[in-house]
């Protein structure tokens, strides 16, 4: 309720009195419709009634349905045929997320454009250009191939849209209201959307165009030198015996333990379903794309996982956890469900909109997942014939290219219609008349999330799954976006397996590093057999984990680029206090969830600290540095060392890279594990010397001027504004530099996902940072934490947000206190009854 009040305040005070009650404001709603008391928003606020347990009698069922909610609002559905289960699962995933489920697909559809007009154009033209629709597409005809599949997914769409079809107006999710728009029909096209968007948000860790423009700008043996593919501190995936025996010596100084919490691959061609490509070429209202010269920060999207075997565990068998790394959103992008009928009783998180639970255990099994990071996308520059781009050259021959003609609902203007074209390697993204860069002129895109595929059938496998050989079955059929599927079973197995499809590449031409040249030597002529995919079972070490880090040592039989996009931190840490821990229990693994030992600041801070001059330092400037050099490393909220740590690292790091802040450039700085190796080893480089200045810095100035920043943001109580890789919109003022602490300066905030500030959550106070374990940022962090533990055959779990997406209802983000605390609730599982908060039962009509 108090999200719908503040609302109301903030919109009215923003409007004035808006005098046209029955009129729309631009894009916004009339004011009169809003604040309507019969179906208006005051129609959204929740009632006591709405837990009243109920009888609802729903055509489409076969047979009886109960779901009890427990005092969580988590449902738990029984049902008797797994048809009527997902049928059930729909339904009240619609119930509680529907908005939020349907503004996801149209994003992913690029469709946003249909309900807030032309400024969500660009976004939608680069959706559809990346083919996201496309991809949909071929996978939705090759998933209803799979019998189990297609009825899975028939009976979730027809349980969502039996849900949609009780509402009226009056009852429709406030989104809809303040956006002045209505649901529509759930389709199997919208499930196969919401998996293209989590392969686009997960699988676009390449960096071939910003490769390309170091190399043509500052030469290949720099680009070698900064942009590595492996690094010396290497710790993968996969346990390497050499690499074993250098670490395990390892002892990170300060890292202890924290308790305030108190806690199937085919070989296949790129489709070309051209049956829908219109054969005219029509360039109505056609003008070029500009592409966004946006460089996705390091690490923002990661995740933790492992699992230690019960040689290690104080109980004898395994225990597995799990919390993967997103954009903290509200609604969550994570809904907790129980899912039972005949041969399926499993608990976890689901995607809203798709059927299934995606991380979870059962009472055999658990698995979680990491993001792998590996390239499954390339670049190819396309050389037209000539301005009908009506062919291209490939090899040495003309070819003909394909023309796809999307047309755009433009809210409030007339369509739009936009010209993609396809080529053998895939659709021409960015256009030839691209002005920042000719780098991204006449780029076509190849991409595993185009290929068919049916990653619904893992996740229906594991969910049923009862040991190892079940889980390596289930994953086979995992396509994209590429993940480290991290095991444990009841039975005492622990495993971690890398898989995709990945493409065979050239380790000779380094292929795929760098925009390649349209030549058929360049294309994917094969896939990696799954079985060569990394993968370890039961290693001596006694644990299994990963964190977005290289998955295999340089010994690895095929050849895979690495530059930029692999984790050089929070993995080298959880090895290290896994390789020491003993008797290990879930109150160890929850506190080891929630670390914030800050290995960057204890490699980076000594180098920075040695290289600084001393003398050139005001009465301010050495309290300061007093203070980096008591700190312990951890990033605690009550303390203020990280936010001069993270003053000075940004602040370093924008200087020395001055020329990369240029869209025009595409360039990417590099990994923050070569920017501490270039400081402590290269007295010489070329990028001490800022740009941007008469004088000629070297590197002990550089430090200089990049600490001088702390003082002078503290005496002017804005902080310049924070950097890469945190994004913010105005500098960061804070007054109080009295009480100042990490969690003040870092203000994690949860934004809802129209970006509504009242619907949003801010100054989240909790600590962590990016490349800690708890890798909480100000804007993403762990988004579902699981600790399954089979000895006490237990799970805790909690996540940042709420099992409702209604603003106006207690749980809409009522975990959020919870999970900042780094405290966990116990899953209703394992013979744990939940306390009941109502029930629904569900009979055919």
């Amino acid at each position: 309720m108090k999200h719908i009040i503040t609302f109301i305040l903030s919109f009215i005070a923003t409007l004035g009195l808006a005098a046209l009650f029955n009129n729309r404001i631009g894009q916004l709603p009339p004011l009169g419709k809003i604040l309507n008391p019969f179906y208006g928003i005051w129609q959204n606020v929740e009632r006591n009634n709405d837990f009243a347990d109920e009888h609802l009698l729903i055509k489409g069922l076969k047979d009886s349905v109960t779901v009890l909610y427990d005092d969580r609002l988590v449902p738990h559905i029984q049902a008797k045929n797994d048809e009527d289960l997902y049928f059930i699962q729909g339904y009240i995933t619609a119930k509680h997320r529907l908005w939020q489920m349907e503004i996801s697909t149209h994003a992913a559809a690029g469709r946003l454009s249909e309900i807030v007009g032309e400024k969500a154009l660009d976004n939608d033209r680069l959706m559809r250009r990346i083919g996201m629709v496309y991809g949909a597409e071929n996978a939705e005809k090759f998933i209803a191939q799979d019998e189990h599949s297609k009825k899975m997914i028939l009976a979730f769409c027809n349980g969502i849209n039996a849900y949609i079809n009780t509402l009226k107006p009056k009852d429709y999710p406030i989104e809809y209201k303040l956006l002045d728009y209505r649901p529509e029909e759930w389709t199997s096209i919208k499930v196969a959307l919401l998996l293209k968007n989590m392969a686009n948000m997960l699988s676009v860790f390449e960096y071939d165009i910003h490769n390309t423009a170091f190399v043509n700008r500052y030469g290949i043996e720099s680009f070698r030198k900064l942009y590595p593919d492996f690094i010396a501190d290497e710790d993968p995936i996969i346990s390497d015996s050499e690499i074993e025996q250098k670490m395990a010596s390892v002892r990170y100084p300060n890292l202890i333990f924290e308790d305030k919490a108190g806690m199937g691959n085919e070989k296949r061609s790129l489709p070309l379903n051209t049956d829908f490509f219109p054969k005219e070429n029509s360039l109505a209202r056609e003008k070029a794309f500009v592409p966004s010269s946006e460089v996705i920060s390091e690490a923002l999207l990661g995740s933790n996982n492992w699992a230690v075997h019960g040689n290690k565990t104080a109980g004898g068998k395994p225990i597995l956890c799990n919390d993967p790394h997103l954009k903290l959103s509200l609604p969550s992008i994570w809904y907790e469900m129980h899912l039972t009928a005949p041969g399926v009783n499993v608990y976890g998180v689901s995607l809203p909109g798709a059927p299934g639970i995606i991380i979870g255990f059962n009472d055999s099994i658990a698995w979680g997942v990491t993001n792998a990071g590996r390239d499954v996308r390339d670049w190819y520059k396309i050389y037209f014939k000539d301005n009908s781009r009506s062919y291209y050259m490939l090899d040495s021959s003309w070819q003909p290219t394909t023309f796809r003609i999307e047309t755009f609902k433009v809210r409030g203007e007339s369509d739009f219609f936009d010209t993609i074209v396809f080529t053998h390697f895939g659709p021409v993204v960015y256009d030839r008349n691209y002005t920042d860069s000719t780098i991204r002129e006449n780029l076509a895109l190849k991409w595993t999330a185009h290929l068919p595929s049916n990653e619904f059938l893992t996740f229906h496998l594991l969910n049923r799954a009862k040991n190892y050989e079940d889980y390596r079955k289930a994953i086979q059929y995992f396509t994209c976006p590429a993940q480290n599927f991290v095991f444990a079973s009841a039975a005492g197995d622990i495993a971690i397996t890398q898989q995709g499809r990945f493409p065979v590449r050239d380790r000779n031409t380094e292929q795929g590093k760098y925009v390649l040249e349209p030549l058929k030597k360049n294309d994917w002529n094969d896939f990696i057999p799954s079985e060569q995919n990394p993968f370890e079972k039961n290693p001596s070490r006694g644990f299994v984990s990963s964190a977005n880090q290289h998955p295999t040592s340089q010994k690895y039989m095929h050849y895979y680029p690495g530059v930029g996009v692999y984790e050089n931190y929070r993995n080298r840490v959880i090895n290290n206090m896994l390789r020491n821990m003993k008797n290990i229990s879930a109150r160890d693994m929850k506190k080891m969830q929630n670390n914030n030992y800050f290995l960057l600041a204890a490699e980076a801070l000594p180098v920075l600290i040695a290289l600084l001059d001393k003398n050139q330092l005001d009465e301010q400037d050495k309290k300061i540095l007093e203070t980096l050099a008591q700190w312990n490393y951890h990033n605690e909220p009550d303390v203020l060392a990280p936010v001069y740590f993270e003053i000075w690292w940004n602040e370093l790091r924008r200087l020395l890279f001055d020329e990369m802040a240029d869209p025009k450039s595409a360039l990417k700085q590099p990994s923050f594990y070569s920017i501490v190796q270039m400081l402590k080893t290269d007295s010489t480089s070329s990028f001490y010397d800022i740009t941007s200045t008469a004088e000629i810095e070297n590197r002990s100035s550089i430090v200089l001027k990049s600490f001088k920043i702390i003082g002078e943001s503290l005496r002017r109580k804005e902080f310049i504004e924070v950097r890469e890789p945190y994004a913010r919109d105005v500098p960061h003022k804070i007054s109080d530099l009295e009480n100042l602490d990490w969690g003040k300066y870092k203000a994690t905030k949860i934004e809802h996902l129209g970006r509504i500030e009242a619907f949003s959550r801010r100054n989240v106070y909790n600590g962590g940072n990016l490349g800690i374990i708890n890798a909480t940022s100000p804007t993403h962090g762990p988004s579902w934490r699981m600790v399954v533990d089979f000895n006490e055959r237990k799970a805790y779990v909690v996540y940042p947000g709420g099992q409702s997406g209604n603003p106006a209802s207690s749980f809409y983000d009522n975990m959020v206190d919870t999970w900042a605390a780094g405290q966990y609730y116990t899953a209703s599982f394992f013979g744990v009854l939940p306390k009941k908060k109502y029930q629904q039962t569900f009979s055919p009509r």
